[in-house]
């Protein structure tokens, strides 16, 4: 497993994006979990000098829908993998006028209105609560940000995904009301992603790729299946393109996340040493084995 001073891109991808243009010596690994088995395998490799593990968040061929990802399987293997910052790709639908399909969205907030998911590595036996009032990294968001101004896609700085349970769309009430809530895209797989990835202390940045308007738009009845694929594949694309540009920006970092993403168990395990459930803290032997005193 990675020095946290060593930086290993982590790449979740989201609908469309299931491999990662440029990457060399590549091989397809398993990787095993005291939480089940991940989405598929783990892609390693690298980018000129950048180590790069890439995860297909659904499996390859699109197989697993949102409500039944294993998000503690997923972001436990990429800890074990080595992983310190992850870079989340998603297709979203647009609350918001001027975000039209083909925009890319750096997010910096979530509001999560999921409720059939395991949100958390910590149970009966071991409590912890970590922060999640800025859930993404600035740092990885400054860095996503300068390496999609070298590539050709519209891309907006900051915003609010409001994550739904799905895997059915929303109705317009429900639409209207995220907009009122000052929501700026939809979709259904950033939660509780980002907060397991703040329980893992890895830096976490989103890029939701915005397919089409929401059904609260009056021209989304007009919209066809084809222009949304044909959307999709070209966000795919623009991914991949988008992934090679970061990677050279993340070689380099030195020390832990000046964020303090690297430390956010530092003092969120509220459980008394002598109270800790000895298998529970065995199963987070890599999400929390900085904090717990175990050889990772």
């Amino acid at each position: 497993m990675a020095n946290e001073t060593e930086a290993v891109l982590g790449i979740i991808g989201g609908s469309g994006v299931y491999d990662v243009d440029g990457l060399v010596d590549q091989e397809w690994r398993t990787v095993e979990t005291p939480f089940g088995t991940p989405s598929d395998q783990m892609l390693f490799g690298r980018i000129g000098d950048q180590k790069l593990v890439f995860l297909p968040r659904h499996g390859r061929g699109h197989v697993v829908p949102p409500s039944e990802l294993n998000f503690r399987a997923n972001i436990d293997a990429m800890k074990r993998a080595g992983v310190t910052e992850i870079v989340s790709v998603s297709a979203v639908g647009s609350l918001r006028e001027d975000l039209a399909p083909g925009t890319f969205v750096i997010v910096d907030q979530f509001v999560d209105r999921t409720f059939a998911r395991v949100k958390s590595f910590f149970e009966t036996g071991l409590v912890a609560h970590v922060s999640m009032a800025h859930p993404v990294c600035g740092r990885l968001g400054d860095i996503i940000e300068a390496a999609a101004a070298t590539i050709d896609v519209p891309t907006v700085r900051g915003g609010t995904y409001l994550v739904m349970e799905g895997p059915q769309f929303s109705s317009v009430a429900e639409s209207e009301l995220y907009r009122q809530w000052g929501c700026d895209v939809i979709g259904m797989t950033n939660m509780p992603e980002a907060k397991l990835a703040r329980e893992a202390e890895m830096c976490y940045a989103t890029v939701a790729m915005v397919t089409d308007h929401d059904c609260w738009h009056p021209d989304h009845d007009a919209v066809t299946v084809e222009q949304v694929v044909k959307v999709l594949v070209a966000n795919a694309g623009h991914a991949r393109s988008l992934v090679a540009a970061i990677a050279p920006h993340i070689a380099g970092r030195d020390g832990p996340c000046s964020h303090g993403c690297h430390h956010a168990l530092e003092h969120a395990i509220i459980t008394h040493p002598d109270k800790r459930d000895p298998k529970v803290v065995a199963r987070l032997d890599a999400v929390a084995g900085r904090v717990l005193g175990r050889q990772i």
